[in-house]
């Protein structure tokens, strides 16, 4: 979980690992969690809200028929987006691969318990417009992590879905 559909730059988080004892039947990114990399939460199962307002500014002000397609388009975003991935049944079972860390460390490697909110959510605003014919994205975002806004994460993608 994490990024944008269709990132053009995308970014992974190695902090996490992936469990590749499950038995996926399709492995895919729960994206349009902004406000982080991919791979901020992992697991067979996940949970996901996007919400968001969309202000068409050029269309709204001049209230009459446009020819250029980059400012009929164009629209101020704002967003907000919770959610978690998980093993199992329960996102708060120990299993959960983001209860671990594992630091390596010359000749051992250490396994470390840590608490971690399963729940995870990121907000910002962005703009949207076409450009040759491609709808562009670009969103500034926010991610909240055990309660503490994290640093800001820029996209820039091609798609029309959140």
């Amino acid at each position: 979980m994490g990024g944008v559909d269709n990132w053009l730059m995308p970014q992974f988080n190695n902090e996490y690992q992936i469990d590749y004892t499950q038995n996926y039947a399709f492995q895919t990114l729960a994206t349009s969690m902004r406000g982080f990399k991919q791979n901020a939460r992992s697991g067979n199962t996940f949970a996901l809200l996007s919400s968001e307002l969309r202000f068409p500014v050029f269309r709204y002000f001049l209230n009459k028929p446009l020819r250029s397609e980059f400012l009929n388009n164009f629209q101020v975003v704002g967003f907000t987006d919770i959610g978690s991935a998980w093993q199992g049944l329960n996102p708060l079972a120990e299993e959960n691969l983001y209860y671990t860390r594992t630091i390596p460390s010359k000749p051992l490697n250490i396994t470390v318990k840590v608490q971690k909110d399963p729940l995870i959510a990121g907000y910002g605003f962005g703009l949207r417009s076409t450009l040759f014919g491609y709808f562009l994205r670009a969103d500034w975002a926010w991610g909240i992590e055990d309660q503490a806004v994290q640093p800001r994460v820029f996209y820039i993608s091609l798609s029309l879905d959140f």
